[in-house]
């Protein structure tokens, strides 16, 4: 949508009026925050705990980790529970589930007995 003519000279002209406006809006922030900075801190100290840069960068590496998608076959794609990813549609299912069931029965074949 939005590639008519009066939508791109819209954007076009909201884009200039944010850069007339962004020296007046960060000069009204800088005031707003040199007069109450040090109130505010104050304040963020009485409620949190706060910890060095290196800490947290740490601590985020170690939580960042998902071990859900450890647990998934890359060839099948099933889950230790046997269950497809949600994103999979109903074909690619059972053209999976034909390709294992397949494999399966030619091992079965090979193991009978030979006349």
């Amino acid at each position: 949508m939005a590639k008519s003519l009066r939508s791109k000279w819209r954007r076009k002209m909201r884009a200039e009026k944010r850069k007339k406006n962004a020296p007046k809006e960060l000069e009204r922030l800088k005031k707003i925050l040199g007069t109450n900075a040090d109130v505010v801190m104050e304040e963020v100290k009485e409620v949190a705990t706060v910890l060095p840069p290196q800490k947290v960068l740490g601590q985020q590496a170690d939580d960042c980790k998902m071990d859900v998608d450890n647990k998934r076959n890359k060839k099948t794609l099933l889950d230790q529970h046997g269950q497809y990813p949600i994103w999979m549609n109903s074909r690619q299912r059972k053209k999976l589930k034909a390709q294992r069931v397949k494999g399966k029965k030619k091992s079965k074949l090979a193991k009978g007995l030979v006349w």
